[in-house]
């Protein structure tokens, strides 16, 4: 079994948020140790922000909550998958997915 690695990124583990239903990868954000155990004890998602150097409950004040059905692991230990059911829109500015700009498409 893989275990996590807390240790390459400063104890933050980049966490990539996908749609149970739509298998939409709705966006990235940031998890420590703290954040993941209270994903896994509310069954909500909580990310570790960055900027604000604190924790936060996804949808807490928006309402666009994030039930977590799955969270995995990757084969290095050092970024999460959370499988999550989407209430709303995912993104800050009220799109359903962060990456709404394309900015490439192959042939």
């Amino acid at each position: 079994m893989i275990e996590i690695d807390w240790g390459k990124q400063a104890g933050l583990l980049p966490v990539v948020v996908q749609d149970e239903a739509s298998k939409d990868v709705l966006m990235l954000a940031y998890a420590n140790k703290d954040a993941l155990e209270l994903t896994k004890k509310t069954g909500y998602a909580h990310y570790f922000s960055r900027s604000r150097n604190s924790l936060w409950k996804k949808g807490e004040t928006s309402g666009n909550l994030q039930k977590v059905v799955s969270v995995k692991l990757d084969c290095d230990g050092d970024t999460l998958l959370y499988i999550v059911n989407q209430t709303g829109a995912a993104c800050h500015t009220g799109e359903r997915t962060c990456f709404f700009t394309e900015l490439y498409r192959g042939v």
